[in-house]
């Protein structure tokens, strides 16, 4: 599919490169976000990872559709390998009792045992394609074909910060208390998001997350860590 480029108003372009959520196009968003910030090309002021495209804001008194459209068909050229730094993220997640409201309903309308949720839950390394919906908010893919599940029809009004959750091809961490559609099956004691930090935000378009299972104890001790603000989560450099 080529490239479209689709002006949003006066002040930003949407670069899309597909139909689709895809690892590849994933690959390609983030390599022309890549390549866009290290040219710091005149009057861009942002650009926005998604799934499928790149949105571009910039400043209409310094820049133009037309012009920064020609900008980024240069920057098109060859191939775009992702140049920003990738981090792989050791999330830990409690799966047990209230912490995992719906596992148990997971677990029966898959056909599997909880246990077997769990596993396959922990068993995938997932790419974080984009950060959207809530600040910090992780859409994290690829889920297990055995899990897939449309979401809840019964979306719950209010969702602990920290749940982590599955709904189709994906599963996500959410940041803050807020609604949300999602199946519910575990619980990190960690925060993804801290308006107080720089950046705010723990996870990054391209990051990658491996989720680790805790118990109890090692829950409370971390959660009581984290709110000192003493725990450390484990992560390390991935190559770009």
């Amino acid at each position: 599919m080529p490239v479209k480029f689709l002006p949003c108003g006066d002040t930003a372009l949407v670069v899309e490169f597909g139909d689709r959520i895809d690892r590849g196009l994933s690959d390609r968003v983030l390599g022309l976000d890549a390549r866009l910030r290290a040219a710091r090309l005149p009057g861009v002021v942002e650009s926005v990872p998604t799934f499928r495209s790149l949105m571009v804001h910039y400043d209409p008194l310094r820049t133009d559709t037309e012009a920064l459209t020609a900008a980024i068909r240069a920057l098109l050229a060859g191939e775009l390998a992702s140049g920003r730094a990738r981090r792989l993220w050791r999330v830990p997640v409690c799966y047990e009792g209230e912490l995992a409201p719906d596992l148990a309903e997971v677990a029966e309308r898959t056909g599997l045992t909880s246990d077997r949720v769990v596993a396959l839950h922990t068993e995938a390394r997932y790419h974080v394609y984009m950060i959207g919906f809530l600040p910090g908010y992780p859409y994290m893919g690829d889920l297990a074909p055995a899990l897939v599940l449309p979401r809840r029809s019964d979306p719950r009004t209010r969702v602990p910060p920290g749940s982590v959750s599955i709904a189709t091809t994906m599963t996500a961490i959410y940041p803050v208390e807020s609604p949300g559609g999602w199946h519910l099956i575990g619980t990190t004691p960690i925060k993804i998001f801290d308006h107080e930090l720089s950046p705010p935000a723990l996870l990054a378009p391209g990051d990658a997350v491996e989720f680790e299972r805790i118990d109890r104890k090692a829950f409370a001790r971390i959660r009581e860590a984290s709110e000192r603000g003493t725990y450390r989560i484990d992560h390390k450099e991935l190559a770009a």
